[in-house]
């Protein structure tokens, strides 16, 4: 995280934080523009985000780029902007009008605009609610068709992953992917853990309960096709599947179960065959192991839009918009 926080701080990018009368958010604002991490958007009425601000001695919230979407005076160009993106869809001219008001809607639209590199929220909204309106006029990137939430996971166990830090996913988004879904959740893993994370070679595994056919059983199947299309997709990703998660990082067991795995028992990259042993095995590590938890970060959105759970804390906010802010550096270097 000092690492993230490093990089934001030298290249400072504009962040929309749509719950902008939301207190952890406006508390974590008021660190974020004290240390200069981001330049923030934040979006809500002004006079509520001032008296919550006096009420609370934040000082800093004063740096920040306010916007109430009630009183914008650039509502009626986001209206029509979000009307000509949306009408072929069926969008009326009167629902443009009323999504403009919804905070979620405005922040995606500035950013579309490049207005701003990014947005997070998810303090008071589900995940769902995030989503729509960046899928709406966001949409996802070039070639990857569907977006996904990955964790990144900070173990005190340097011999796993790329020096304790592995990358996990989906853990957040997508119930039960088909074999194609599960391809592109690799890929765009892979590229997180590239891009973001900065691992010289992502090391990708597709887990399940069985090992290289030691099981039958059409989820096996569907672990095995993914990784034979993600290998089509991109020839240079080095993945392999289906392992067992022990066979995937610990090399002496790969040995054993998987010799010749092109992973050798290194992976630092995991992919769960669906969200429910994702978010499950995450959430157990996380409290059994005291490993720390970062994230969703939300995958295969063409610019960086990232989802809060509502149960987050001040620093999972500060963090999560130092994570933003790199994913928006990471997205312009490769422009």
């Amino acid at each position: 995280m000092k690492k993230f926080i490093a990089y934001a701080k030298q290249n400072r990018q504009r962040i929309v934080l749509p719950e902008g009368t939301e207190e952890r958010t406006l508390k974590a604002a008021d660190r974020i523009l004290a240390d200069e991490v981001a330049d923030l958007i934040l979006l809500g009425n002004k006079t509520e985000i001032f008296d919550i601000a006096g009420l609370w001695g934040l000082e800093n919230i004063q740096k920040a780029t306010i916007i109430d979407p009630a009183d914008n005076p650039k509502k009626d160009f986001y209206t029509n902007m979000l009307f000509e993106l949306r009408k072929s869809k069926g969008m009326t001219f009167e629902e443009a009008q009323q999504k403009v008001l919804d905070p979620l809607y405005l922040g995606c639209l500035i950013i579309k605009n490049s207005e701003a590199d990014g947005q997070l929220a998810g303090a008071r909204n589900t995940t769902s609610n995030v989503l729509r309106p960046a899928l709406q006029i966001i949409k996802t990137a070039p070639g990857i068709s569907l977006v996904s939430g990955a964790f990144i996971m900070i173990t005190n166990t340097p011999q796993y992953g790329n020096n304790g830090v592995i990358l996990l996913a989906d853990c957040a988004v997508n119930p039960l992917p088909d074999a194609e879904q599960l391809a592109h959740i690799a890929i765009s893993s892979a590229a997180t853990a590239g891009k973001l994370l900065h691992f010289e070679e992502p090391r990708v595994a597709m887990l399940s309960f069985s090992t290289r056919g030691s099981a039958r059983h059409e989820v096996v199947d569907k672990v095995r096709t993914a990784t034979e299309i993600a290998r089509e997709l991109d020839p240079s990703l080095k993945i392999d599947g289906e392992l067992q998660a022990d066979a995937a990082i610990v090399p002496s067991v790969s040995t054993s179960k998987a010799p010749g795995s092109v992973i050798e028992g290194k992976a630092n990259v995991l992919i769960f065959p669906n969200l429910e042993t994702g978010n499950i095995s995450y959430k157990l590590i996380q409290r059994l192991a005291g490993v720390r938890a970062i994230g969703p970060i939300l995958q295969g959105i063409d610019r960086p839009i990232n989802d809060l759970s509502r149960g987050c804390s001040i620093d999972d906010i500060y963090n999560m918009v130092a994570i933003t802010a790199n994913q928006a550096i990471a997205a312009k270097e490769q422009l």
